[in-house]
């Protein structure tokens, strides 16, 4: 039985996730969290691809509403995506409860260094990746419940830029994943996760 606090929201509205182009931090595979990178080459590109693939699935893009975390490498991907859509510069709205989850004094490690350094911690999350806390972080549940009421207060379709965690969350706030196998979910960069109902797709 689900617990009070996941019972599934139901959007009225089309929601279209934008993950954040690539870091060299993703790319060496260190946790970001909190920590404010800059996007690399690729993250620029995959931004503007995010762009094309908008403008296929909505030609009425321009009436959309878009709000972006307020994280460093989530703005400029979101700069970058209304640039080449000829949309105003900055006329968008940012929101502190999209920022990525947080790692606490794991960011800035890879996964393997903290395996090495801290296996009995690390076994933990294995076992529960939704609920548990790393040293000084939040869990995945905690954030769920940072993001619902974003998606609660939605009013219109809506284009949101923020991080592989956020997506991950809203995926299981909506129901379309189970929110065990949400934690583990690939959450891609320069692609579109189309969420309708309880449904996601990738784009």
């Amino acid at each position: 039985m689900q617990k009070p606090g996941m019972v599934p929201l139901s959007l009225p509205h089309r929601l279209v996730l934008v993950r954040h182009g690539e870091t060299d931090w993703n790319r060496e595979g260190r946790l970001q969290g909190g920590q404010d990178i800059p996007l690399n080459a690729l993250g620029r590109e995959q931004a503007a691809e995010a762009a094309g693939r908008l403008k296929a699935l909505e030609p009425g893009f321009a009436g959309l509403d878009y709000i972006c975390s307020p994280m460093g490498r989530a703005r400029e991907t979101m700069d970058i995506l209304r640039r080449d859509l000829d949309l105003a510069a900055g006329a968008y709205r940012v929101d502190d409860r999209l920022r990525e989850l947080t790692f606490g004094t794991w960011e800035g490690f890879t996964w393997r260094e903290i395996r090495k350094a801290e296996r009995e911690q690390a076994h933990l999350r294995e076992r529960d990746k939704w609920g548990f806390v790393p040293p000084g972080g939040e869990s995945y549940r905690m954030l769920a419940e940072r993001v619902r009421p974003v998606l609660a207060g939605l009013e219109r379709e809506t284009v949101i830029v923020s991080h592989g965690g956020v997506a991950r969350a809203i995926l299981a706030l909506v129901g379309a994943v189970a929110p065990q196998k949400a934690a583990m979910v690939e959450i891609w960069q320069g692609k579109l996760l189309v969420v309708e109902g309880d449904r996601a797709d990738w784009l």
